[in-house]
């Protein structure tokens, strides 16, 4: 099992690192620090979200996440709103900048990843479909350790 964890990990870091190289060329802007990034890919996938919560999405420190709100609010890619119900807590909101930056961010990642699966033979696209699953479930688990 330790080999199969050994080989997963280097081909999963390889394609990410391959790609984050490749797409920071191709997309306008400076580029975000990883944390900035998955901070602003949480609160675009739960608009609203506090800073506490985003914590706990991210298996961070609250006042981590304070920082990194803090220094997204500056470049204009966050809002913070103050909650209804607790005057005192915000709630995370990612603007429009933020998000044609992610659309272009995605395009681009999307973009690369398909032009390299087309290179690939029909069954080796086929083995990459079937292990998909498998591959959301280990996330799942993995989400979910301490």
């Amino acid at each position: 099992m330790t080999e199969l964890a050994d080989r997963l990990l280097g081909a999963v870091q390889g394609i990410r690192r391959v790609v984050r190289r490749r797409v920071r060329a191709d997309v306008p802007g400076t580029p975000l620090p990883g944390a900035q990034a998955e901070l602003l890919r949480v609160v675009a996938d739960h608009p609203g979200i506090g800073v506490a919560a985003a914590a706990r999405e991210l298996h961070l420190a609250n006042n981590s996440v304070s920082t990194l709100v803090n220094q997204l609010a500056e470049t204009g890619l966050l809002r913070r709103e103050a909650d209804p119900a607790d005057r005192r807590a915000a709630r995370l909101e990612i603007t429009a900048a933020a998000a044609n930056r992610m659309a272009a961010w995605r395009r681009a990642r999307t973009g690369l990843v398909a032009g390299a699966l087309a290179q690939l033979s029909e069954e080796d696209i086929a083995l990459i479909e079937q292990a998909l699953p498998s591959l959301e479930k280990l996330l799942g688990i993995m989400k979910e350790q301490p």
